[in-house]
């Protein structure tokens, strides 16, 4: 199988592409704009890995340029597409909306507009599960009312009407997964378990905000990227949104009890009041996935111990 991974050097992509890349029948094509959101340090770390395996074939792309990808894509042929590029974070979309216009919105569309030239089986979109908000009853279903509250799940929103819009009248398939909170080795810096790692490594107060009391549905990478394989090899499905999470929320104060046990170390860090445009709670309902697919998840505190066991060798 011949796959492309849009943001290979991300965490997601990354994870996926070097599982797949296990199998050497296959063959994972990455492209990465490797923008400086946060530090690159870590993108060229994880490319530094995938390109060990000789069926890894990279290309620097940014997917706001037509004519770089047209001209990407006009040369290879491809089975899979999973469109996980994009500009992350909530709280910096705020701060800077046009990345999220940009990186999101335009980059979604350069790329839609290319791929209908490739007769591919899916196409596999990274959406979010802060397209939902703060919702009422929990856990969320996939059939429940978007409600965003900042701009980072607006676009997300946005780039999922493009995908339905450009598959209506096409026989290529496509796939979008809302992802909860996923975390593990090699992940993102600005995402709280890293950024609390990188604090405590500094000694630096990390900042708890509404009081630490957010519940958040912390799903584990290496389960994630089951749930992807599985997905994807699917000839019939009646639904074409999933979330993907754990459904096991866990509010803040006890995750940081968890770390502190976990790195036998105390941490420091400060209360803060509710921050604009943050979910107060993350809890999505799995069991339409678990309609075809059933797994064990890993639990909060091996996931932790992993992360942490990899972050201490690596730094981060």
């Amino acid at each position: 199988m011949i796959y492309l991974i849009t943001g290979c050097a991300g965490f997601i992509g990354f994870h996926l592409s070097n599982n797949l890349l296990k199998n050497k029948k296959n063959k994972v094509y990455g492209i990465d704009s490797l923008n400086n959101y946060y530090p690159t340090k870590i993108k060229r770390e994880r490319l530094r890995i995938l390109k060990k395996k000789k069926n890894f074939f990279f290309k620097k792309i940014d997917l706001t340029d037509k004519k770089k990808i047209g001209i990407f894509f006009s040369k290879i042929n491809l089975d899979y597409i999973f469109h996980f590029a994009g500009q992350p974070g909530v709280l910096y979309s705020f701060k800077n909306p046009k990345s999220y216009k940009s990186n999101n919105i335009i980059a979604t569309k350069n790329l839609l507009n290319v791929i209908h030239k490739n007769k591919i089986r899916k196409f596999i979109f990274a959406s979010s599960s802060s397209v939902y908000g703060d919702q009422k009853i929990y856990p969320i279903r996939e059939t429940f009312k978007v409600r965003p509250i900042n701009y980072y799940a607006s676009t997300k929103i946005v780039c999922e009407k493009l995908i339905r819009r450009s598959f209506a009248n096409c026989k290529n398939k496509f796939i979008i997964f809302r992802f909860f909170t996923v975390y593990g080795p090699y992940g993102r810096p600005d995402m709280f378990i890293h950024k609390l790692l990188n604090n405590v490594k500094i000694k630096k107060t990390i900042k708890l905000h509404n009081y630490g009391k957010n519940l958040r549905d912390y799903t584990y990478i290496d389960d994630v990227v089951k749930i992807l394989k599985y997905y994807i090899k699917l000839k019939h499905l009646k639904q074409n949104i999933f979330n993907i999470c754990r459904s096991q929320p866990i509010e803040t104060n006890k995750l940081i009890k968890k770390i502190q046990k976990s790195l036998k170390r105390d941490i420091k860090f400060k209360l803060i009041p509710k921050v604009k445009g943050e979910m107060y709670i993350t809890h999505g309902s799995n069991k339409r996935i678990f309609k075809r697919f059933k797994l064990r998840f890993t639990s909060i505190d091996k996931g932790i111990e992993q992360t942490i066991k990899t972050y201490n060798l690596k730094g981060f």
